[in-house]
């Protein structure tokens, strides 16, 4: 799985990842997960913290493609507190180089790591592990009716969700348009460039 993540992955205009350090002893582990300071530093990003989230998901669970439909959008910065999952930075921006490609990195709490996704990414992941939590940093507050979703199993996408595990989606996931229907729905937010 790691080798096929890695080959279809591309690298998507925005999305940023970093390993993390852990520092462990005999109490256990340690991680900074964020540094505002290391995020502008790399990126030139200012970001600002208005919401943070977790979620518990089981094995197989696919969460995602979801995006805010607004051309504000959300941008979020994840990590994989426990468990391991694939997260995948899909890129939903109308007239951005990278339209429709996606970044993948796999996330675990052995080997930490977080990405940050501007505004105008999809982002999505599955569980590999019995118990997934994932942690979010959201620049904007959640505002019902603005987030939307693409269909998180989009031939068209071909997003790298393994074939040897369940596949557990929501009906609101299960129900989303793929990415072709969403654009002609006028569903997608713009590239600012």
């Amino acid at each position: 799985m790691t080798a096929e993540v890695d080959r279809r992955s591309v690298p998507v205009t925005g999305v940023w990842a970093t390993d993390l350090t852990t520092h462990s002893d005999p109490r256990g582990d340690f991680v900074e997960w964020y540094r505002a300071s290391g995020l502008t530093g790399d990126t030139g990003v200012a970001f600002a913290v208005a919401q943070a989230n977790a979620s518990i998901s089981a094995r197989g669970v696919i969460r995602g493609v979801h995006y805010f439909a607004d051309d504000d959008g959300q941008a979020k910065y994840v990590t994989c507190a426990h468990g391991e999952v694939v997260d995948v930075a899909v890129d939903l921006r109308l007239g951005s180089p990278t339209f429709g490609r996606w970044a993948a990195n796999r996330l675990t709490q052995r080997e930490p790591r977080a990405v940050y996704l501007p505004r105008g990414i999809g982002h999505a992941f599955v569980a590999l592990t019995e118990r997934a939590v994932m942690q979010y940093l959201c620049d904007r507050e959640y505002v019902p009716g603005l987030e939307l979703t693409i269909h998180p199993l989009d031939p068209e996408l071909a997003l790298p969700w393994p074939t040897d595990l369940p596949r557990i989606i929501s009906d609101r996931d299960s129900s989303a348009p793929t990415l072709r229907e969403a654009a002609e729905a006028g569903l997608l937010p713009r590239y600012a460039g």
